[in-house]
């Protein structure tokens, strides 16, 4: 089996310093917070960034301060930034840290409701649009699958030549208006990938560690952070992200399975070292 790839999604869009007072926001925080997840074992850092109060922001600048912070304190990380942004924000205005040529960003392939008046939309023609850019960037793209339709879109967007193979995708499950958290809602994702492809596993809450081990144990990869759950046990908040990056080795070392380098991920993954 494959090494482990862990990915740490440091600050996400939604979660404040009310949920956790470690939860970063400005530059100096981002790049503490990005280092203790990879002295921790994290080889991706999942990137959204953070106006100084906290407010969430796609601003190109912004993210290649984020990004230059990072790659000071941990030179050969692999550097995810999101084109999720935050409900409400614009396509143009979402894609704006691809321009930065990063080695992957994430590419969502449907829309999903959050939860009351809160819609994340990815519309089929914006979705062909983000592809597009991300080819003329040359970036990869990691699939970002909230429902199994999404993987069905996946494999129409294979059969048109719009998404090249082997791809790699990040089940988010357990978010409102998604797939659930079961061993069957897993199972079934998993038996629904194109040939060849690699997962990840982001389990929202309480679902992070239970899920984390399925995707050892399956021979895929595993994400973690504050982005998706700030507690390391019932009750008991995480210190940083390199805490929740660290329980995982544990459950993986336990497990059988050897984590993978920055450059062991990029060699997984087929990224350009």
């Amino acid at each position: 089996m494959e090494k482990l790839i862990i990915t740490a999604a440091i600050s996400g869009a939604e979660v404040m310093k009310e949920h956790n007072p470690a939860v970063p926001y400005t530059i100096e925080e981002i790049g503490r917070e990005a280092l203790s997840a990879y002295n921790a074992g994290a080889s991706i850092i999942h990137l959204h960034a953070r106006q100084d109060d906290g407010t969430p922001t796609q601003d190109e600048k912004r993210f290649a301060q984020c990004i230059a912070e990072i790659k000071r304190l941990c030179s050969d990380v692999i550097i995810q930034p999101s084109t999720g942004g935050a409900v409400g924000m614009s396509n143009d205005e979402r894609l704006q840290p691809v321009n930065l040529k990063p080695e992957m960003a994430t590419l969502s392939l449907g829309t999903v409701n959050f939860g009351g008046d809160d819609v994340f939309t990815n519309t089929e023609t914006a979705i062909k649009a983000f592809i597009e850019r991300f080819a003329q960037k040359d970036v990869k793209p990691e699939f970002e699958i909230f429902d199994k339709g999404m993987l069905d879109t996946a494999h129409r967007l294979i059969r048109q030549g719009l998404i090249q193979t082997p791809a790699h995708f990040n089940f988010v499950m357990g978010v409102n208006g998604g797939i659930g958290t079961s061993i069957r809602d897993f199972a079934y994702l998993v038996d629904s990938l194109p040939q060849n492809a690699t997962f990840t596993v982001a389990g929202i809450g309480r679902a992070e560690f239970p899920l984390a081990a399925l995707a050892i144990i399956q021979g895929g990869h595993v994400r973690v952070g504050f982005e998706d759950n700030v507690y390391l046990s019932r009750g008991v908040l995480a210190k940083s992200n390199g805490e929740l990056v660290e329980k995982v080795v544990h459950i993986a070392k336990e497990l059988g399975r050897e984590i993978a380098t920055p450059n062991e991920a990029r060699q997984i993954l087929k990224l350009e070292a």
